[in-house]
């Protein structure tokens, strides 16, 4: 398929799913920003799971105070000591994790003009084998990191209760999930740009 401009790709997703007009017409459409900094973009990642907002953000500014200029830099995250960063707020668990990015990162394997030409396929493979990085988390990467166009991430709660609200769901568990999957083949090959709708349609009806 041709690249399509704005317009293009909202024409193209309503013609698909008209479900998603109540969502297009309430948020504004997601801006796209690459970021080359797939070693900080996992810390924050792994800083932020199953926390909200405002405390991921806390915390993650308090790691990054721990070390000079406020840069975690690999060598000297590897040598911080486990309670320092506890100190700051993160868990045994998570501090056991972005270490554990970070030596991944001190051996060059997080290099972003090489992981760059891997398949979304490829890179989930590849970085769910640091320890502590789930699918999720690079699910995350390929939609905020890479900008990948066609990510969709069927474990994540938000996404998840967006989509019950949007399209009154009832099934739960695996027949939940299969739902989801089989709705989102409806905006392929922008499932990330529907995702990211979704996220920002979701914040405003949280009730």
């Amino acid at each position: 398929m041709p690249a399509l401009n704005k317009e293009q790709i909202i024409q193209y997703l309503l013609q698909r799913d008209r479900k998603l007009l109540a969502v297009i017409n309430s948020v504004a459409y997601p801006v796209s920003r690459r970021n080359k900094d797939v070693y900080s973009a996992l810390l924050h990642s792994i800083v932020a799971q199953q926390l909200s907002v405002k405390a991921a953000a806390t915390i993650h500014s308090r790691l990054l105070g721990l070390f000079p200029d406020n840069e975690a830099r690999p060598d000297l995250l590897m040598r911080m000591p486990v309670a320092k960063l506890r100190g700051a707020g993160l868990s045994k668990q998570k501090a056991g994790y972005i270490k554990a990015i970070a030596k991944t990162a001190r051996s060059d394997g997080l290099v972003y003009d090489i992981l760059s030409k891997k398949s979304d396929i490829e890179l989930i493979d590849y970085l769910t084998q640091i320890h502590g990085v789930g699918r999720w988390t690079v699910e995350m990467l390929l939609m905020f990191t890479f900008n990948r166009k066609d990510v969709f991430s069927v474990g994540d709660v938000g996404i998840q209760n967006a989509m019950r609200r949007l399209y009154r769901l009832e099934e739960e568990g695996k027949e939940f999930k299969q739902k989801l999957l089989l709705i989102a083949q409806r905006w392929q090959p922008y499932r990330t740009i529907v995702c990211r709708y979704l996220w920002k349609w979701k914040a405003n009806h949280k009730k």
